[in-house]
């Protein structure tokens, strides 16, 4: 089978994918994120899928599973894993609306990560319409909670991906040319500093300030980046009065390192900052954690197949490990052969000036098509 043979159509795939888009997901509205996962589970099961909803917990939205029909039902196969949350609120839409623009579209989550999931989708009903059957049974996972660190979900996909041969995760492509074959170590840690109250016109003095406390622990922990590990305070709420001292400021801290050794000397110098001074109170605690992904010899015996279907499409298809992670971090350090990153290009995720590559969408269906008709 050549994956360049295959009729994918461009205008057939926007049309098919604005409603993905002007549906928005935002990770903490779990109903605006089983709203979009039951508008793809729409998609799959008229594309012949069975789908299961799994209900969502500790606040989230839920997750989909959908497994497309094959007479190897059961035995391991290949696992799509996918995130349908967002980081745009709901109202994003006002201002980055749906929008095409020459060879660039534009929408919240668009291209992190609802365009490489929907072309996922439209590789499999290529095939379909092509009548090639594929070695092996797929799975389609959509999950609600990647955004915030996969605190509610992550147990489904180790799961789910224990049960298949391979993993592949649409993510957005990696340096715009490539996919992931690892990612770095990441920790989220949850930040206190409690302090004392007073009018701060009238008894100044006699207040401890949580914020103050909070804007120097910041500084420290900004200081503690190397070129091993980064750190970096992204979440800060302090403060309910202008004219009353602070007594609590909350805030959220992100630790990032290539090699796990370094991650984990990281959150003992982040722990360790717990404490009390001047009567101010500062607390860490550990938050959610993605383990290091190193490449395997089968993770990178899956690129090179992938580097040959790219081939045969004209693409040069480069890899390397990212920061940034995904749920491949879980599932490449299980040791599941993981291929990331094969969603579409693009750039400005995460931003009001997000977009894909519009001919992106064709060349990495192709390549998601060719990957699924051939691995075994």
């Amino acid at each position: 089978m050549n994956a360049a043979s295959l009729p994918f159509d461009v205008e057939t795939m926007l049309q098919g994918l604005r409603p993905w888009i002007e549906c928005e997901s935002p990770t903490w509205d779990a109903a605006a994120v089983d709203r979009m996962l039951a508008l793809a589970a729409r998609d799959m099961a008229i594309a012949g899928a069975s789908i299961e909803f799994i209900a969502g917990r500790q606040g989230f939205g839920g997750c989909v599973r959908a497994r497309f029909p094959h007479p190897r039902q059961g035995e391991p196969g290949i696992l799509i894993a996918g995130h349908m949350d967002t980081v745009h609120p709901v109202g994003t839409l006002q201002k980055l609306p749906w929008r095409r623009e020459g060879n660039k579209c534009y929408g919240p989550g668009i291209l992190d990560m609802k365009g490489g999931n929907f072309i996922s989708l439209e590789a499999i009903r290529q095939l379909q319409k092509a009548a090639v059957a594929t070695p092996l049974p797929i799975t389609v996972l959509f999950t609600p909670d990647e955004e915030v660190g996969t605190p509610s979900t992550r147990d489904i996909i180790e799961a789910e991906a224990a049960r298949n041969k391979y993993v592949l995760v649409p993510e957005p492509a990696f340096k715009n040319a490539g996919v992931t074959t690892g990612r770095y170590a990441i920790a989220r840690f949850n930040l206190e500093a409690v302090g004392k109250p007073s009018h701060a016109g009238a008894t100044l003095a006699a207040g401890r300030s949580a914020i103050r406390e909070m804007a120097r622990q910041i500084l420290t922990i900004d200081g503690m980046t190397s070129e091993d590990c980064t750190f970096s305070v992204g979440i800060v709420h302090g403060g309910q009065w202008v004219n009353c001292v602070s007594s609590v400021c909350r805030g959220e801290a992100l630790s990032m390192a290539k090699r796990q050794e370094d991650l984990d000397r990281g959150v003992e110098r982040m722990l360790a900052l717990s404490g009390t001074s001047n009567d101010v109170t500062f607390n860490v605690t550990r938050g959610v954690t993605r383990p290091v992904w190193e490449p395997s010899a089968g993770t990178m015996a899956l690129y090179e197949k992938a580097r040959a279907i790219g081939k045969s499409l004209g693409l040069d298809l480069i890899q390397g490990s990212s920061g940034g992670g995904s749920d491949g971090n879980f599932t490449g350090a299980m040791g599941i052969p993981t291929l990331d990153s094969l969603g579409v290009r693009g750039a400005d995720y995460h931003t009001l000036n997000e977009h894909i590559e519009v001919d992106s969408l064709v060349e990495r269906g192709r390549l998601m098509a060719g990957l699924l008709a051939t691995l075994d």
